[in-house]
């Protein structure tokens, strides 16, 4: 029965998320490594159903929440500063990537038309930078790398789709130049015009949303509302939800609470990872039919083209990377732009091009009609993810640590810093109401004290930077001890009598109303209670006229 099958694909899915999170953890690997072998491994399993991902659910289901997702989280300020670098790679590598590896498919495999050829070319050709990202945060890369890398991911992403969606065309069209003309105007303009409606749209509407809850249902959305008229209209759906989350997330910083930021980010993550999941597992499942007739070719024929395939990617990226410096000065601010990427920066860079999600997001979406010759482009694709996956990332780190690119204490300093400016600003603010007498002394003074522990507790850890001897205890295991303590403490209360389920519940269960979300924000910030109060009274004579809620907010 159908939903019998449903039921193995979802159990599936579960398994290889739990196992994928164990595995990546004790290997200390990024995540996607792990999802991509451990998915083509249950296509494998025989009691798993075979199944045939239709390619409307993975542009409908799958690609709205990723790309809004990876939007919205982009740094405005470091994209604008490195624009040059990042445009040269998102434009012009991933158009001399399309085509590099549409003429070879073409070359090794001349029953696969060019549409067709170019059509797997745009799939492979967007970066994915969770790999390259999660090893060069975790060890402590420049972060002007990193940026690149991501805002490099976005914005190929949509340039990728925008010739997929053209070659798509081509497959069962006449097209001539003045018409892909016209029609990449329309695709570019008309999504990034209605993503910016939509940005401002939902910026509007969101203001006036209180609850956590309808916040993330409104988020949840707004992809959707974005890609999907976009994309009926002829406009390009992904730049659509692209620009709608860059506006959002760039935009509109104070306009959430600390609960709608904290539930949003939490259930973003957990989504954003499923659906890469999901994908990987779907992928693993719909291979198994693909690898017993790859195409009507042999298997040493699949590999062989995979391997070449991955290979011209791989060098165009890094022949890109090292030799575009001359031609990026010529772009208006461009030389200022490459200062400081020199050749060491460059050449991580051009070796973090690994490819993931997106790419088998687009690769299943190619069109049935395509016959055999789809299931082996599907294949090919999922053959260079994980070429590109296994085979590159795990070089990153010695690259990074042959290099002399690791810099481990500079985010911890950096967050030390952020904190301490936080934590001053808010002792400033706290004493101006005071004499404002929106606040009763009493209650300034267990703010005051809160405060100044933490800042001191942060003056310490910055005043250990660089000095000999053992490093800062970590709070963590403090924290963890003394919230439980407390616990046992709660329990034994219950246990007499002395509180009810509901009490223990409010103190010990969501801990909604603290800043590190779970117990612990109850039970380690006794000044919660206080919070709403104090927000509610200062908000009125500091905001008059404004339409944000979230007047007591640190970020």
């Amino acid at each position: 029965m159908e939903e019998d099958r449903l039921f193995i694909v979802f159990l599936a899915v579960a398994v290889v998320v739990l196992l994928a999170r164990g595995l990546a953890g004790r290997l200390r690997v990024p995540d996607a490594i792990v999802l991509v072998l451990l998915g083509m491994a249950a296509g494998f399993v025989p009691a798993l159903p075979a199944v045939v991902v239709p390619p409307e659910v993975v542009l409908l289901g799958f690609l709205p929440p990723l790309l809004y997702h990876a939007a919205f989280f982009t740094a405005p300020r470091e994209a604008r500063a490195d624009a040059v670098p990042i445009f040269a790679l998102a434009f012009g590598l991933t158009t001399v990537t399309t085509v590099a590896v549409a003429a070879t498919l073409h070359a090794l495999v001349p029953d696969v038309g060019w549409a067709a050829a170019l059509a797997f070319g745009a799939a492979v050709s967007p970066t994915d930078p969770v790999a390259a990202t999660s090893v060069m945060q975790r060890l402590g890369a420049p972060p002007r790398m990193v940026t690149i890398l991501e805002g490099e991911s976005l914005i190929n992403d949509g340039a990728a789709l925008t010739i997929f969606g053209l070659a798509v065309e081509a497959l069962g069209t006449d097209f001539t130049v003045a018409h892909g003309a016209a029609r990449v105007a329309q695709i570019v303009l008309g999504g990034v015009a209605y993503g910016l409606v939509v940005g401002i749209v939902v910026r509007r509407v969101r203001r006036w949303i209180s609850d956590p809850v309808s916040q993330i249902i409104v988020s949840l959305i707004t992809p959707y509302v974005a890609f999907v008229p976009a994309d009926r209209f002829g406009a390009s759906g992904v730049l659509a939800t692209v620009v709608a989350g860059f506006s959002i997330g760039t935009h509109g910083e104070g306009f959430l609470q600390p609960a709608s930021r904290l539930a949003g980010t939490t259930f973003w993550r957990i989504l954003t990872f499923l659906l890469e999941s999901a994908l990987f597992v779907l992928l693993g499942l719909e291979i198994r039919e693909i690898v017993r007739a790859p195409g009507g070719r042999t298997w040493g024929t699949v590999v062989a083209v995979a391997l070449a395939v991955s290979a011209v990617a791989i060098a165009a990226r890094l022949l890109w990377q090292l030799g575009n410096a001359p031609l990026a000065r010529l772009v208006p601010g461009g030389r200022r732009s490459q200062a400081g990427l020199g050749l060491r920066e460059r050449l991580v860079i051009g070796l973090g091009g690994m490819r993931g999600a997106i790419s088998l997001a687009i690769a299943l979406s190619l069109p049935i009609g395509l016959g055999a010759e789809r299931g082996l482009l599907v294949l090919l694709a999922a053959l260079v993810v994980l070429v590109t996956l296994v085979g590159q990332a795990p070089l990153l780190p010695v690259l990074l640590r042959r290099l002399g690119l690791i810099e481990p204490e500079r985010r911890r300093a950096e967050s030390m810093l952020a904190r301490k400016a936080g934590l001053q600003a808010a002792l400033t603010r706290l004493d101006e109401l005071v004499e404002e007498e929106d606040v009763d002394d009493q209650t300034a003074e267990a703010f005051r004290q809160m405060l100044e522990l933490r800042l001191e507790r942060v003056r310490y850890f910055l005043d250990r930077e660089g000095a000999e001897g053992p490093r800062p205890p970590d709070s963590r295991y403090v924290r963890t001890e003394l919230v439980g303590a407390q616990r046992a403490r709660l329990q034994v209360l219950y246990r007499k009598g002395r509180i009810g389920a509901e009490t223990l519940r409010e103190i010990a269960g969501t801990g909604l109303r603290g800043p590190r979300g779970g117990e612990e924000a109850a039970l380690m910030n006794p000044e919660a209670p206080l919070r709403r109060g104090v927000s509610a009274r200062s908000g009125g004579r500091r905001r008059r006229g404004s339409r944000r809620r979230c007047a007591g907010c640190a970020s």
